[in-house]
């Protein structure tokens, strides 16, 4: 490690709110990461000094196949040149996936190429989130940051009935080999649990019999410094180790970090603070989300409806979002935190009636999910520019992972860094940009995360 580079970690993200939960746990490890919406240029990257590790906020869970790879070859190739030991595509923890829509399949066969890899490493596994992968199969516990029961993933009350990639497998090599023609392998917590040797002979095996992508298991934290210290021995600067994850990669190299001396563990954090002002803009579907919505609307926030049907007949989104601004406005300036959503769920029947409507268009299933996520995103990312520039707006929720993209790029956003964990997968971040934008407390929020009182809990800026 006397050479050590400049980057330890590039990774993207295949969408915003999955991107901030690597940047949080990165940054708990006591690495230095920034999270940009594109690829960096040089002159970016030397405007944050002491960068330790960077990361691309994504929105390729929500495209085709033949989509993401026009995005990824282009970015894989930026994160190749920063000389990084370890370039890492994110996902979420709870492997949102399908042959049609955010293929994983297709970034590794996108990473492969690009990187020369040996062979794929791939945890999904991430136990501080409630994730556990035993014997090649995911469970997930109801609700991140909660005390939610644990599923196995096909029967996930969530999960199983998520409106773009609905689980119907839990068992993750059956899961990717529908996305793939690589042959997928398997070091199952048995081989962890036996320690480093074992490990690393199971994972020799695996690859002496022409494995090209490898899952990890990991049942407990101690299993993923394990899982790194394995990995870590095919990583070099001149050729980075490519692999596919949850946040759990950044967990276990951070353990291996510190192990080195090369890191170490941030465990204290300045309190941010209850917000003057707070807008939650949800693109949501999750009933985690509707759940924190209830509440919050019964504990003193304000409720907004957008009327999704009148959003997808706009000629000019930017009219259109006008009156949610100017409503949101006077109600911040009575001291009243709000909440805009597009739905309470999918049985909410503002859902239905947005895929009558574009089904009525002649558009299939998979183009309504993609023009929704990126109208409503658009829609909502307006709505918090123009209340930003009303007022003097200071922290900011963004809900839904297929949304967060299009909200921050409607922002404006370039980048953000991580000022506070709050709950475990979205961090309290500050948000770089152009105009009102700029300096902006934001927190990219997955469906699953936190519990029924998050947004009130954000809102007080509890640790």
């Amino acid at each position: 490690m006397e050479n050590k580079p400049q980057f330890l970690l590039a990774y993207y993200g295949d969408d915003f709110t999955g991107s901030t939960d690597a940047l949080e746990f990165l940054n708990r490890a006591g690495v230095k990461t920034l999270l940009f919406i594109e690829p960096p240029t040089q002159q970016q990257i030397e405007n944050y000094p002491g960068l330790q590790a960077i990361g691309i906020a994504g929105m390729t869970r929500a495209m085709p196949p033949a989509e993401m790879e026009k995005i990824l070859k282009p970015a894989f190739k930026s994160l190749k040149a920063l000389g990084a030991v370890h370039v890492h595509y994110k996902v979420c923890s709870t492997f949102d996936s399908s042959p049609q829509i955010g293929s994983i399949g297709k970034a590794a066969d996108v990473g492969a190429e690009a990187f020369g890899a040996p062979f794929i490493p791939v945890l999904v596994a991430a136990p501080a989130l409630g994730r556990y992968c035993t014997f090649g199969n995911l469970f997930a516990r109801m609700g991140i940051g909660s005390t939610g029961d644990i599923f196995r993933l096909d029967r996930h009350p969530s999960m199983s009935k998520h409106p773009v990639t609905p689980a119907d497998e839990s068992d993750l090599r059956l899961h990717l080999a529908k996305q793939t023609d690589k042959i997928i392998g398997l070091v199952d917590v048995l081989d962890i649990t036996q320690g480093i040797e074992s490990a690393k002979a199971k994972l020799q095996n695996e690859l002496n019999n022409g494995k090209e992508i490898v899952f990890f298991d990991a049942l407990e934290e101690t299993h993923l410094p394990v899982i790194a210290q394995v990995t870590d021995a095919y990583a070099t600067s001149d050729k980075p180790l490519f692999s596919i994850g949850s946040s759990g990669i950044e967990m276990a190299l951070g353990a291996l970090w510190e192990q080195q001396g090369i890191a170490q563990p941030k465990t204290e954090w300045p309190s941010p603070g209850k917000a003057k002002t707070m807008l939650v803009v949800s693109g949501s579907c999750s009933p985690v989300t509707a759940k924190q919505i209830e509440y919050a609307a019964e504990h003193d926030f304000a409720e907004v409806e957008l009327d999704t049907v009148a959003m997808a007949n706009s000629a000019d989104l930017k009219s259109s979002v006008a009156v949610y601004v100017q409503l949101i406005a006077e109600l911040m300036q009575r001291g009243i935190p709000v909440i805009i959503h597009t739905s309470l769920g999918t049985d909410d029947v503002r859902f239905a009636k947005t895929y009558e409507h574009f089904a009525k268009q002649g558009l299939t299933q998979n183009d309504i999910k993609a023009k929704t996520a990126q109208l409503y995103g658009t829609a909502l990312g307006l709505t918090v520019l123009g209340v930003a520039e009303k007022n003097a707006l200071q922290r900011v929720i963004i809900a839904g992972g297929d949304t967060s993209g299009y909200v921050a790029r409607a922002m404006g956003i370039e980048a953000v860094e991580m000022i506070a964990p709050l709950t475990p997968g979205a961090p309290l971040c500050k948000a770089y940009g152009q105009g009102a934008v700029n300096g902006l407390e934001v927190v990219f929020k997955g469906g699953q995360v936190g519990a029924e009182t998050y947004f009130d809990q954000v809102l007080q800026g509890k640790i």
